[in-house]
């Protein structure tokens, strides 16, 4: 009986890991790609897109050696 609870525990206890670990790698991955200074090596292309969650409109920037792409605020 004691294993069930033991086995129980430690799924929780990894999947609490789990949500936690996710939750930095999303925002940090997030905020990488958003913001005011472009990165060297991005070109600025035609296209504008409209974030969905703050109505703002932002700017896309291309980097034609990795394939990135970064997003800038218009104002």
């Amino acid at each position: 009986m004691k294993w069930i609870i033991g086995l129980y525990g430690l799924q929780i206890l990894l999947l609490v890991f789990l949500i936690i670990v996710s939750w930095f790698v999303w925002d940090k991955r997030f905020k990488k790609k958003h913001g005011v200074d472009v990165p060297p090596g991005f070109r600025r292309t035609n296209e504008i897109s409209i974030d969905p969650t703050t109505k703002k409109k932002l700017i896309v920037y291309y980097n034609h050696e990795t394939g990135e792409r970064f997003y800038k605020e218009m104002k």
